[in-house]
C-alpha cells in the first residue's frame, strides 16, 4: 500500500532547484538535525531541527505472522536549513523515503532513520517526508522491565507508547515535546476492528475482503499516547452532554456542550465485568470538568483489553487503555490524565510527576467527594505508614527520579500527589481549584516543565511562600519534616 501526498509547492520547487545545483559553490553549507534531544532520561529520544505538525499514517496489519505495512507522511517545519535529519524508528524495513515527492537517501543506525533529501530544506519552510515501510513490529522492554511498543494480543495487537514505544510502529519525532495532529487509517482482516485516537471518520470494506478504519485526531497529541488496538471488540458509541455549568459546579463559567462523541471498545470477555464502571463515564467526566476545567478534547471513551494482553493501564489520548475490566480509581486516574499528561504534556521525561502526581491526586479527590477518606486523611496515612504500602516511597524526590527505570515508580505517583496536596493545604480550596483550572487552561494542548509549574504557582499565589514545599517535597531527598 502507498499514498502520495504532495509537498507544499513552493518548498518542492526549492528542493528541486537545490538538487540541480548541488555542485554549485554557493549552495548552503551542510546542516543536520540532531539525532536526539538530550532528554535527561532518554537522551536519544526525539530529533532536532524540525517540528512536526501532522502525521498521516496508512497501515495494514495481518495478525497471522504479525505483518505490518505502512506509509507515514510526516509534515514538519524546518527549524533551520536541513541537509539531513533523523526520524525515530525501531525495527521494520524501510523501503522508500521521499521528501517533497523527490526520492531521498536514507540509512539506518539502530533506532535512527537518517534522511538526506536531494537538496537542503530551507529553515522556516514546511516540508513533507513520506516513508514506506514493512515488517514485524517489535515489543520492547522499558528500563523498568515493562513491555511497550507493538504488543501481540490473543486476537490482534495493541500499540502502547510510553515512553518510546511508538517508534516500533511508525517513524517520527518520538519525544513528548513535539506534539502533532494525526490521521490514522488501519486496514485489518474482516471481522476485526481497528481502534485509535480521536474520531472514527469512516469504516469501509476493501476489494480484498478486509476492512479499513480511518481515525482523525485534530488536537495536538504526543506520540507516546497514540495507540492502535486491533481485535474483536464489542463497540458502544454514544454521546455525553456537558452540564457542568454553575448550577452543577459552583464557580463554573464555561458554557454547556452537547454531543461529545464517546467510543468504547471492550474485549467480549470483559463486557460484563466492565459494565458498571464504564457506565459511570459521563459522571466521571462531569466531575473532572468541575474540578479541572473544560474537557480538552473532541471525543472520549475507553479501550478494554483482556487481562494479560497488557500489564498496565495507559492514558492514550481520548480513550485510555485498560488491561482488563477497570476499577473505578484507575478509571478516574486515566480520565484525569486527559487534562494532565495528554493536554498539558511534560516538556521532558523528568517532568513525569506532573502527569502522575495530578492523576493520582484526582483519585484522592474522587474518593473525598464520593464518601471515602479525605485527601488530608490519605496524605496523613501515606506520611505515617506509606512505606507499608509503597516500600520505595521516600527513595527519591518526585521531580528527581534517579534513572529512567524509576520515572514510573511510587515517588513520582504518590509523593507527586503529596506535593499537590501540600499546595492545596497552603492556599486553601478556592484558590487551589482556581490554580488547577488555570494551569490546565494556560498550557492546554501544549508542553510544560516542572519549572513552569512552580513559577506558575508562585505567580498565582504571591502571598504564600512555597520554598519549603519545593525544597522538602518536590526536590528533597528522604522523608520531609512533618508539615
Amino acid at each position: 500500500m502507498s499514498r502520495s501526498v504532495r509537498l507544499v509547492p513552493a518548498v518542492a520547487a526549492v528542493l528541486l532547484l537545490l538538487a540541480a545545483t548541488a555542485c554549485d559553490d554557493t549552495a548552503a553549507p551542510d546542516s543536520t538535525g540532531a539525532p536526539g534531544l538530550d532528554d535527561p532520561y532518554f537522551p536519544e529520544a526525539g530529533n532536532g531541527g524540525y517540528d512536526v505538525s501532522h502525521y498521516g499514517l496508512t497501515l495494514a496489519y495481518t495478525p497471522e505472522g504479525n505483518r505490518l505495512s505502512g506509509t507515514a507522511v510526516v509534515t514538519a517545519r524546518a527549524g533551520r536549513d536541513l541537509s539531513a535529519f533523523d526520524l525515530d524508528l525501531a525495527g521494520l524495513t524501510v523501503e522508500e523515503v521521499t521528501v517533497g515527492g523527490v526520492r531521498a537517501d536514507f540509512h539506518r543506525d539502530g533506532r535512527e532513520l537518517t534522511v538526506r533529501p536531494a537538496g537542503t530544506v530551507p529553515g522556516g519552510e514546511t516540508f513533507e517526508v513520506r516513508v514506506r515501510y514493512a515488517g514485524s513490529p517489535r515489543t520492547i522492554t522499558d528500563p523498568d522491565g515493562s513491555k511497550e511498543g507493538w504488543l501481540r494480543t490473543a486476537d490482534g495487537a495493541l500499540a502502547l507508547g510510553e515512553p518510546i514505544g511508538s517508534m516500533t510502529w511508525f517513524p517520527g519525532n518520538h519525544h513528548p515535546s513535539d506534539k502533532a495532529a494525526y490521521d490514522i487509517a488501519v486496514t485489518v482482516p474482516k471481522g476485526l476492528t481497528a481502534v485509535s485516537n480521536g474520531e472514527l471518520r469512516s469504516e469501509r470494506a476493501t476489494d480484498d475482503g478486509r476492512t479499513t478504519f480511518v481515525w482523525h485526531t485534530g488536537e495536538p497529541m504526543a506520540s507516546y499516547v497514540a495507540t492502535v488496538a486491533i481485535g474483536r471488540y464489542t463497540v458502544t458509541r454514544s454521546t455525553v452532554t456537558r452540564t457542568a455549568g454553575p448550577e452543577i459546579c459552583p464557580g463554573a463559567v464555561s458554557p454547556a456542550r452537547t454531543g461529545l462523541p464517546v467510543y468504547v471498545a471492550v474485549d467480549p470477555s470483559q463486557v460484563a465485568a466492565s459494565r458498571a464502571v464504564l457506565a459511570r463515564l459521563p459522571e466521571v467526566m462531569e466531575w473532572a470538568e468541575c474540578n479541572f476545567g473544560p474537557y480538552p478534547f473532541s471525543s472520549a471513551g475507553a479501550i478494554v483489553e483482556r487481562p494479560g494482553d497488557a500489564a498496565y493501564a495507559l492514558e492514550t489520548q481520548n480513550r485510555p487503555v485498560h488491561p482488563g475490566a477497570p476499577d473505578l480509581p484507575t478509571f478516574v486516574h486515566e480520565i484525569a490524565h486527559q487534562w494532565f499528561g495528554d493536554s498539558v504534556t511534560p516538556e521532558n521525561w523528568g517532568d513525569m510527576w506532573l502527569n502522575e502526581g495530578f492523576a493520582t491526586y484526582a483519585e484522592w479527590l474522587w474518593a473525598e467527594d464520593d464518601g471515602g477518606p479525605s485527601a488530608q486523611e490519605r496524605f496523613t496515612e501515606l506520611y505515617d505508614h506509606g512505606e507499608d504500602e509503597f516500600e520505595d516511597l521516600w527513595d527519591f524526590a518526585p521531580a528527581k527520579p534517579t534513572s529512567a527505570a524509576e520515572i514510573s515508580d511510587d515517588p513520582v505517583y504518590q509523593r507527586g500527589a503529596m506535593v499537590i496536596h501540600r499546595i492545596r493545604s497552603a492556599v486553601g480550596d478556592d484558590a487551589f481549584y482556581d490554580l488547577v483550572q488555570g494551569w490546565a487552561a494556560a498550557h492546554r494542548h501544549g508542553n510544560a516543565s516542572t519549572a513552569d509549574f512552580t513559577s506558575y504557582v508562585e505567580r498565582r499565589a504571591p502571598d504564600h511562600d512555597f520554598t519549603r514545599i519545593w525544597a522538602d517535597w518536590l526536590y528533597g531527598e528522604g522523608r520531609p519534616p512533618r508539615p
